[in-house]
């Protein structure tokens, strides 16, 4: 028994003295140590007997988002002169952390001709100022008697991969949408109320399935207060979809929520 313990030692010895072959008594005193000094990280890739879900890059933190809150930040700016300017959003989750950034692009002819019709692109840059989401919208009609050349988003994500669409379709009495796919294919429908203006309380479009038998979410434009909502262009937005919805679908829902600001809460100082 002594000459075998005196074996494992001298090749453990050797062991120790061998190029490329680390200690074991040394590397479990440094692994333990590490352990205690280092913070948690993340898993960088699933096991590989885990199914993978790729989703598009910067769109992770919608993930297992239920609520979506949408500010619209206030221009000093136009109120003070009584122009428009180019809209800025934030984009929080429930917990009111941001998450994106929205910026208009768009030129000052068509803001101060076109107003709330006009042709524009939005901007959504995640906190590390890298752009996720790039919604177009076109320069259309918005009317219920024209039932033609209707309202509609090209939602991309990244920047240059169409995800979906937002169109609107007509209907002489409500705001009626569809959430579209690549494809243009309907996904959801969107209803809104007969009357938007949103006195005195919030004003709800809900998402409904497309033979709207079945509401799974909605789009809520939240009351402000009546100085901001008659002195200011800031609104407040809440989207409530289920968590586990594709994301892609999230980044058209912010597209629509952009949307109906234009349409039905955006209104300029000058005209009051």
């Amino acid at each position: 028994m002594a000459s075998k313990d005196a074996q494992k030692q001298r090749s453990r010895g050797l062991l120790g003295f061998l190029p490329g072959t680390p200690d074991q008594e040394q590397s479990l005193r440094a692994s333990s140590s590490n352990s205690e000094n280092q913070a948690w990280q993340p898993r960088l890739s699933p096991p590989s007997f885990l199914p993978t879900v790729s989703l598009p890059p910067g769109l992770e933190c919608l993930s297992q988002l239920d609520l979506i809150i949408i500010h619209q930040q206030v221009e000093l700016l136009g109120m003070i002169l009584g122009t428009e300017t180019s809209n800025k959003y934030e984009i929080k989750n429930s917990l009111g952390q941001r998450i994106y950034f929205a910026v208009e692009e768009s030129i000052c002819f068509n803001r101060t001709f076109c107003s709330t019709l006009r042709s524009c692109t939005l901007r959504i840059t995640d906190n590390s100022g890298r752009e996720v989401i790039t919604v177009n919208r076109p320069l259309r009609c918005n009317s219920c008697w024209c039932p033609c050349y209707l309202q509609e988003l090209e939602i991309q994500a990244p920047p240059g991969t169409i995800v979906g669409y937002v169109a609107q379709k007509w209907d002489p009495f409500l705001p009626k949408f569809t959430i579209q796919n690549a494809n243009k294919e309907d996904i959801l429908k969107i209803v809104g109320p007969c009357a938007t203006c949103g006195c005195f309380g919030d004003v709800d479009f809900e998402v409904k399935t497309i033979n709207e038998k079945l509401t799974i979410g909605k789009i809520s434009k939240y009351w402000s207060g009546f100085v901001n909502d008659v002195f200011t262009n800031a609104d407040n937005f809440g989207i409530h979809v289920p968590a586990d919805l594709d994301v892609t679908v999230k980044a058209a829902m912010i597209g629509a929520c952009f949307l109906f600001d234009f349409m039905f809460f955006e209104h300029s100082l000058a005209g009051l």
